[in-house]
């Protein structure tokens, strides 16, 4: 898809204005994949401009993604023991995919994605066509309640059993008027006892810092695109996605934030650099429901 010019695109299941970026193809961009269309990679250059770390920090939350669906993969008592994974707003295919990390530990867990935009669907539909134990479907995560009443999810995924839901890069691109912290509350009411959620979200430390001013200025960015989203939010606000959950520490560290920077949750080695600029802009944390 890379270059293309077209105007609109047929997927079979809806229309693609190519003249809009999205959110699942601007992250594409950043993750150096092709799936993606110019409108998509101004908005990427537009951000690296201020930001040059910015795409090694989402190659960073999708290493993120592989050790937290690692552990919770794995059996106890080294990890979560889980076998059953909801992976919200999943975006395009790239390397390790939820499916793949936990199918790799246990072939028997079953994995389902969930994604509005029509070009997941189509790219994500053909590439699990022979995967029975992973589906996809397209529905929108501002309602929690009608996405997991949902077919696809109802006969794939057993609600008397833990279930890891994985909210990665993706409640930062919700407005406050969508109330955030009432979506997450809904997912996490209707999880069963012994379930696990993973999120990850923009930062704003608020406090008029250097990093603050990147912050506002990454946003204005953001939201002045034809993508028009992205909200950085306060710890506070962060931590309250949380609610309702035990947060697991995030590393061996006894003084480290269980809500914290992307790439100190439980690192597979030592880190080779210091943390810079939008390195410092994103949180993130596993929660446990007892």
């Amino acid at each position: 898809m890379s270059g293309m010019t077209t105007a609109h695109e047929s997927t079979g299941d809806r229309s693609i204005d190519t003249t809009k970026a999205s959110i699942a193809r601007v992250y594409n961009c950043f993750l150096g994949g092709k799936d993606n269309y110019e409108v998509d990679r101004e908005v990427y250059r537009d951000i690296v401009e201020v930001a040059p770390e910015a795409a090694a920090l989402a190659v960073e939350c999708r290493r993120l993604l592989a050790r937290q669906v690692r552990y919770l993969a794995t059996s106890a008592p080294v990890g979560a023991g889980v076998d059953q994974f909801i992976d919200l707003g999943c975006g395009l295919p790239n390397e390790e995919n939820t499916h793949e990390v936990a199918q790799r530990i246990n072939p028997d867990a079953t994995v389902v994605y969930v994604d509005l935009d029509p070009v997941v669907s189509a790219y994500g539909r053909a590439l699990l066509a022979d995967n029975d134990r992973t589906h996809l479907l397209q529905a929108d995560l501002r309602f929690p309640h009608h996405v997991l009443d949902l077919p696809e999810i109802t006969a794939h995924i057993d609600f008397t059993r833990p279930i890891g839901l994985l909210q990665i890069c993706t409640l930062h691109h919700l407005e406050d008027a969508d109330d955030p912290r009432a979506i997450m509350q809904g997912y996490v009411d209707a999880l069963p006892a012994g379930s696990y959620v993973a999120l990850t979200h923009f930062y704003d430390p608020a406090d008029g810092s250097d990093l603050c001013e990147l912050a506002v200025e990454i946003e204005r960015r953001f939201r002045s695109s034809s993508m028009g989203t992205s909200r950085f939010r306060t710890r506070p606000e962060i931590e309250s996605y949380f609610s309702g959950l035990d947060i697991l520490p995030a590393s061996q560290a006894t003084d480290a934030p269980a809500v914290g920077l992307v790439r100190d949750w439980w690192p597979d080695g030592p880190h080779q650099t210091e943390p810079e600029g939008m390195d410092h802009l994103m949180l993130c944390g596993l929660g446990r429901k007892p």
